[in-house]
């Protein structure tokens, strides 16, 4: 099946026409508009080599806010005065230090500096977030994301203290609960979510609990 190519019109393909391995189309920008159609469709950015790849995986990997996993070590974790949280008060700090902080098996990073400058465009429209960790007044470890209705969008996170980027899961998780949000997408599979409570759904299924979770 071709990969589609996109070109300055703001709609995308089809997403069961994507190939096996998710990549659904290539090209376009990062505006706006086209940033909030792709996540209003269940697809996502990662680039490679400067090019825009959009993405919408078969399974997709999600986490249901009421599933979240809280184990032992973490649940002492929060109990301790160990950090300090916050959301929305370093936005532009933690998609820096998602985009530098290097990470084991993992050659590079997909945050461009143009990624970096549309989310942050994204921010200032309060259509991104992030939670913020912070230890003695530093910031050790965050996430950021999309928003919208009752569906967050995680993007990306880092950690350079132990335990800080589970601690910012954990503690923003219970703030969109808070929120009435019903879906957090984490994109594609990882152990250390899947430990947390995340779990694989069919792409139908996902695609059609954001056609009943976002606004019309």
């Amino acid at each position: 099946m071709p990969v589609f190519t996109l070109d300055n019109e703001l709609s995308f393909p089809p997403v069961h026409l994507a190939e096996p391995d998710g990549l659904l189309a290539i090209g376009g920008d990062l505006s706006t508009t086209r940033l909030l159609t792709a996540y209003r469709n269940g697809i996502f950015p990662w680039y490679e080599d400067e090019v825009p790849l959009w993405w919408c995986p078969d399974p997709r990997f999600v986490l249901f806010p009421d599933k979240l996993k809280i184990n032992k070590t973490t649940k002492a974790l929060l109990k301790r005065n160990e950090f300090e949280f916050s959301i929305n008060t370093a936005f532009k700090e933690v998609i820096h230090h998602c985009k530098n902080v290097i990470r084991p098996g993992q050659e590079g990073t997909w945050i461009t500096p143009e990624v970096e400058k549309a989310y942050c465009k994204l921010y200032e429209l309060g259509h991104a977030h992030s939670a913020e960790v912070w230890k003695n007044n530093k910031l050790v470890g965050g996430l950021y994301g999309i928003k919208m209705g009752k569906v967050f969008f995680g993007e990306s996170m880092f950690s350079i203290e132990s335990n800080a980027s589970r601690f910012a899961f954990t503690k923003y998780v219970h703030q969109l609960i808070a929120e009435q949000v019903e879906l957090i997408d984490c994109q594609i599979y990882s152990d250390y979510l899947e430990s947390m409570g995340a779990e694989m759904i069919p792409r139908t299924a996902f695609t059609q609990l954001l056609q009943n979770l976002l606004p019309k």
